[in-house]
């Protein structure tokens, strides 16, 4: 319960700042009746360091004093300390002064002498004008603070619907593709019944051949790799059919280092009338893993088959094969045209080819193959400066199998 003459400010510090004791001592008894805790300084440098260390919320302050004058005093408060309200006192006749100092950031002022009802009713009119200003401004710092956090909500939510977005996006391009892939499976099972009777043909073909040239050691020996890739089809295609009818191919163990080097042997002769240099680099002791052994072959075969369809005028064919991380890793580059960008998400599904005699088989075979073992298979290229396939199969994992 407030006294009659307590004010509703009662509790709020007042520093008092003149020169005139009498008047410190009178202003400071006044208003130690209306509740106010009161503080007393007697020059401007006085009043800054009270002001610092017990930051009041109203200052009465003189306009004239010694050490430190008001206005410096009324400067210093404003730019330091916003917190801290200032009333000025000044002379008779100076309303010049008054305006100046009001427009530097006083909240009121009073000229001298005074009535104590004036003093009294410009004190709580400036706290309360404080009061609400602060409140204000607290209002405002949490509207930024909630902006800020809104804003931040905003970019998540924006974040998660584009992660989602391109996992919607990621399933359905895996859909439409294992799509293709059981399309590819049925086709295929057409096909391999097909193609092997001119296999069969081409095979008799290659021995008659081979028995008319079986003392030529070079043309001979050409004619055997002919027989051994038509027996080489020829296992695709059974195996092929087999996976049409669900039947898994037996595993044995595998190495990939060895892989790499037959592929590159029965490819050397291509290499050579292409004026295709090599570069090979295969880390010693990798790993074996359990696999088909054509699987495995088909990788290469496929990827390294491409890369030379890419460079007939030449170029660099790169083949790199390390143990990264528990991953077989495979990288076989070309220095041939390269894909373009909009291309590069469909090269791996079944029927897209920019060949204009290419079945679109090559490299969905190979994503087929890659994934039954639990590995991944990417593309880097750039038009006009070439292409490298990354394949990386999980060594103890296939082992596992």
């Amino acid at each position: 319960m407030l006294k009659e003459n307590t004010s509703l400010f009662a509790g709020e510090k007042i520093l008092i700042v003149d020169d005139e004791e009498v008047i410190v001592e009178l202003t400071a008894l006044l208003l130690r009746g209306r509740g106010f805790e009161i503080l007393t300084a007697y020059n401007g440098e006085e009043c800054l360091e009270l002001v610092k260390s017990e930051q009041p919320s109203l200052v009465l302050l003189d306009y004239m004093m010694p050490v430190m004058d008001g206005e410096t005093a009324l400067k210093e408060i404003v730019e330091h300390y916003p917190d801290s309200y200032v009333i000025m006192f000044t002379g008779k006749g100076s309303e010049e002064v008054a305006v100046r100092l009001m427009k530097i950031g006083a909240a009121d002022y009073l000229q001298k002498p005074f009535v104590n009802s004036s003093l009294l009713e410009r004190i709580d009119t400036v706290l309360q004008l404080r009061q609400v200003e602060l409140a204000n401004r607290d209002l405002l710092l949490e509207k930024e603070l909630l902006q800020r956090e809104i804003e931040a909500w905003n970019l998540h939510l924006e974040r998660r619907v584009e992660e989602k977005s391109q996992e919607l996006e990621l399933a359905h391009r895996e859909i439409l593709q294992a799509e293709k892939l059981a399309a590819l499976g049925h086709i295929s099972a057409g096909m391999a019944h097909e193609i092997r009777n001119p296999l069969n043909a081409i095979n008799l073909f290659a021995q008659i051949l081979f028995g008319a040239y079986s003392q030529d050691l070079e043309n001979s020996s050409y004619i055997r790799k002919i027989s051994e890739e038509v027996e080489r089809i020829d296992g695709i295609l059974i195996k092929m059919l087999a996976a049409s009818r669900g039947t898994a191919a037996p595993r044995s163990e595998v190495r990939f280092e060895q892989v790499a080097r037959r592929v590159l042997a029965n490819c050397e002769v291509l290499c050579r009338s292409q004026h295709v240099a090599v570069a090979c680099l295969i880390e010693e002791d990798l790993p074996p893993i359990m696999a088909d052994p054509t699987e495995i072959e088909q990788i290469f075969t496929n990827l390294v088959t491409n890369a030379l369809f890419e460079m007939q005028q030449g170029g660099q064919l790169g083949l790199r094969l390390t143990l990264d991380e528990g991953f077989i890793q495979l990288e076989i580059s070309d220095t041939g045209r390269g894909i373009p960008k909009e291309h590069l998400n469909q090269i791996f599904d079944p029927f897209f080819t920019t060949k204009e005699k290419g079945t679109g088989f090559g490299l969905s075979v190979v994503l087929r193959i890659v994934r039954g073992y639990g590995g991944l298979i990417k593309a880097e290229s750039e038009v006009g400066r070439g292409t490298t396939f990354i394949v990386k199969i999980p060594s103890r994992q296939a082992l596992a199998q």
